[in-house]
């Protein structure tokens, strides 16, 4: 049967883990818990003079340096002066060269917001009329390429470092003390350990890069790692370190003199032991805690303390299952994981699950603010997809109750008592063999012994016969020799002493050789001993009825663990959507006309005499009716007609849309339509289809800001 499990949970955990880094991979870049709600100018806007600065305004406070607001003109030369001023930590603003030309001007912009997540974006106006530019108003999220996989990563790490290390030693504490000797329990929270302060010092390196520019090569700038260890995140990482080297004090002492101490001394020490690794514990989890999205937004007094409640609870069932799930295919036989320590175990399990219902549903009240959040916003859909899995979890944990139920039942004092007896009759049995076998190899070994002593007697004699010289000197030389044959004294001294003393050295090999072959046989009687202790262990149904759904626990663990950490990195449902609102209600708002919107797009039927530009104006570009008139033209400039113009406005972020308008031919090349409804505010693209003879036809599209 073991022959059989092993390669099952191997494999098992290789698909786990596959699914979760896969999971991680398909998450993306992180999403940042502040947005952007307000500009000045708005994007798109059409302003007769260059404005003196340029201001965004966010949903949360956010940092800058810098570069985190640049201005740039058609060319793409900046034209900020690049030292952003900011008011009350949610609005900056950074001034404008004077005497700009008109043309398009783009803003971009990266921060980081109060939770640690950086967030980027760009956006376009002008100053006089619209016109090209050569910079892409679509900028490369913050937080993404490879410097953000590896910082997820070690984001996911670091989470199972966490639990791991807090779940492991509360697991000996409090369920099985003397697992605390068990190699495989100390493997697994050293293991616990050695992650989480790797983890840490890889998103130290990487922190500034992920806030950044994105580059792997900033990763070794240590002027960047000097910027990042004055920020919250940087001292949040920094602080966690030093409480890495108390956890090391820890685990040193829970592994070495709490192992070493009596069952009654353990009791004392016990307690002090669990005052002191809880307080390690909540401070590793506040790092968490103050530095994210418990630390802003709304009751952040009481989001933080939930949220280490919430951690804990996390850490102690994951990291429980996890070293349950390894003492129980990996332990040794000799000391297998009791009963009752997986029936503390299991209540353990029970009170952490109470807490993270409780604690998790104010955080879902928080982050989110609504029902409709769950269907609409990233966040909700995740956490959607996490509370499937705490089900699927909770339902796995039953059954793993009511194995740990039958397994208790099968340890009863008077099953105990029976099997008890059962192994001293068949150590009576074997106790008798192997007296009996040992008493048959004495026996043998005086045998030859006195065979040998024989032998050496009757050498010695012949021996000293066949000199008839030598004296005392040989005499005296034989009876050194030979040990057990003294008979063999005689006059050929020289010959005796050379039998005798090669019987001396035939002895002692034949002892060192007995006493190699007695300590292999003792290795393998020791073997033989553990492998059939195993046997009978793995051969109980209700021990390997646990195994398998402690295994399945703790896959879906594995997977709970990685949507929980892309959870944490994206924008929660509550801030999304007032961003939304905020957008859409300043959008609404009447505004004074800034005049025609004017786009100028080129086109190619491919045919001859296909080639020109259309040029679509929109009059006042505000919500309800307006005006459209489009003008074709040819490459020098000419006015001509077309069979046929067709012109569609689509606002994507909404589903609105494609809205038809049919425009009336007004003159050679002037096309116009009035009362041309734009039902809301917004990004809409405007999208013209051009046909120049019955079978060539293109579309063109660009977009307007609808203020």
């Amino acid at each position: 049967m073991t022959q059989t499990i092993a390669p099952r949970f191997r494999t098992l955990v290789l698909l786990l883990l596959a699914a979760a880094c896969a999971l991680l991979a398909g998450a993306g870049p992180a999403s940042a818990h502040a947005a952007l709600t307000g500009s000045d100018p708005q994007q798109g806007a059409v302003v007769d003079r260059a404005p003196a600065q340029v201001s965004l305004t966010f949903s949360e406070s956010v940092s800058v340096d810098d570069d985190s607001l640049r201005v740039l003109d058609p060319k793409g030369k900046r034209v900020d002066d690049g030292s952003p001023s900011g008011t009350g930590g949610t609005t900056y603003s950074v001034k404008l060269h004077t005497g700009l030309p008109d043309g398009t001007y783009t803003v971009t912009y990266q921060v980081v917001s109060a939770d640690s997540h950086p967030v980027a974006g760009a956006y376009t106006f002008s100053v006089g009329a619209p016109s090209d530019t050569s910079v892409s108003a679509s900028v490369q999220e913050a937080g993404g390429g490879f410097v953000g996989a590896l910082y997820g990563f070690g984001r996911y790490v670091s989470y199972a470092g966490f639990a791991v290390l807090v779940g492991g030693a509360a697991f000996v504490l409090a369920c099985w003390p003397r697992g605390s000797g068990v190699r495989v329990v100390q493997r697994v929270v050293v293991s616990g350990w050695l992650a989480l302060t790797a983890a840490t010092l890889m998103l130290l390196l990487l922190r500034g890069s992920y806030t950044g520019s994105g580059k792997a090569g900033d990763i070794v700038d240590l002027n960047l790692l000097g910027e990042v260890l004055q920020t919250k995140t940087g001292a949040a990482l920094v602080s966690r370190l030093l409480l890495l080297a108390a956890a090391a004090l820890f685990v040193a002492v829970l592994f070495g003199a709490y192992d070493k101490r009596e069952d009654e001394e353990k009791r004392d020490l016990t307690f002090g032991l669990a005052v002191g690794g809880a307080v390690v514990a909540s401070g590793l989890a506040a790092t968490w805690a103050m530095s994210e999205h418990a630390s802003v937004g709304l009751q952040a007094g009481l989001a933080m303390p939930a949220d280490i409640v919430h951690l804990l609870a996390v850490a102690t069932w994951f990291g429980g299952l996890t070293t349950l799930l390894v003492a129980l295919y990996r332990g040794p036989a000799d000391t297998p994981v009791p009963a009752v320590a997986v029936r503390r175990f299991s209540r353990v399990a029970f009170g952490s699950v109470v807490a993270l219902v409780v604690t998790g549903t104010y955080q879902s009240w928080r982050q989110l603010g609504s029902w409709t959040a769950f269907t609409e916003t990233r966040y909700g859909q995740l956490l959607l997809v996490k509370i499937g899995l705490v089900a699927v979890l909770v339902g796995i944990a039953y059954l793993s109750r009511r194995w740990t139920a039958q397994l208790a039942g099968a340890a009863s004092p008077g099953v105990v008592r029976q099997r008890e007896q059962g192994e001293k009759h068949e150590k009576g049995q074997k106790g008798e063999k192997a007296e009996k076998e040992r008493v048959g190899a004495s026996s043998g070994r005086g045998n030859q012994k006195a065979k040998g002593s024989e032998k050496a007697a009757g050498s010695g004699k012949a021996t000293g016969g066949s000199k008839g010289s030598g004296g005392a000197k040989g005499a005296g030389a034989g009876t050194k020799g030979t040990g057990t044959g003294a008979k063999g004294t005689g006059t050929g001294a020289k010959a005796g002493g050379k039998g005798a003393g090669g019987g001396k050295g035939s002895g002692s090999a034949n002892g060192s050789g007995g006493s190699q072959r007695a300590a292999q046989l003792a290795r393998q009687r020791a073997a033989v001993d553990a492998a059939r202790q195993k046997r009978q262990r793995d051969a109980d149904p209700n021990r390997f009825g646990l195994r398998r759904s402690v295994l399945a626990e703790a896959g879906v663990a594995v997977v709970l663990l990685a949507v929980t950490t892309v959870l944490t990195q994206t924008e929660p449902g509550r801030t999304e959507q007032e961003a939304k609102a905020t957008g859409t209600s300043s959008a609404t708002t009447p505004a004074p006309s800034t005049g025609a919107v004017t786009l100028d797009m080129p086109f190619d039927t491919g045919s001859q005499n296909g080639k020109g530009v259309v040029r679509v104006e929109l009059d006042p570009a505000r919500v309800g009716a307006n005006e459209m008139h489009l003008y074709v033209e040819r490459p020098d400039r000419t006015a001509f007609d077309l069979p046929e113009v067709k012109v569609a406005l689509t606002q994507e972020a909404k589903d609105i849309g494609p809205l038809p308008v049919a425009p009336d031919h007004i003159t050679t090349g002037h096309w116009s339509a009035s009362g041309v409804q734009i039902p809301i505010g917004g990004d809409w693209e405007v999208s013209v289809t051009v046909r120049t003879s019955d079978i060539d036809q293109v579309t063109v599209s660009k977009n307007a800001q609808i203020g």
